[in-house]
């Protein structure tokens, strides 16, 4: 069982990886769910990701205080406007538009209501 939760935890972090360039892909979701996952499986992988230079301080912060740093806030809300644009410029439909719109707000008010990092 421990193989699967590492196995899981590392694709995770590869998920978290890609997200930081891609705009569709959520980020510190991510690096949570592996830091969950290498706690049940590695002590190794879970000092790892905890202690890891880009990773660490954002697992710290959220495990700390639920926090989320301004500079994750901003990039958080320019990815999702320029996902709601790619929207728009591909004339997705207007039911589509409406229910990504308060979707898309739903997560902008619960990132922009968390704790600074």
């Amino acid at each position: 069982m421990r193989f699967l939760w590492a196995g899981l935890g590392l694709v995770c972090v590869g998920l978290a990886v890609i997200g930081a360039f891609l705009p569709l892909l959520p980020t510190v979701p991510f690096l949570l769910l592996a830091t969950v996952l290498f706690a049940r499986s590695s002590p190794r992988l879970h000092n790892w990701i905890v202690s890891h230079p880009q990773f660490g301080p954002v697992v710290e912060d959220w495990a700390r205080s639920g926090a989320i740093r301004p500079r994750a806030k901003r990039l958080a809300t320019l990815s999702i406007a320029a996902v709601f644009c790619l929207s728009l410029l591909l004339g997705v439909g207007g039911t589509v538009l409406a229910i990504q719109a308060i979707v898309l707000s739903a997560v902008l008010t619960f990132i922009w209501t968390r704790p600074n990092g």
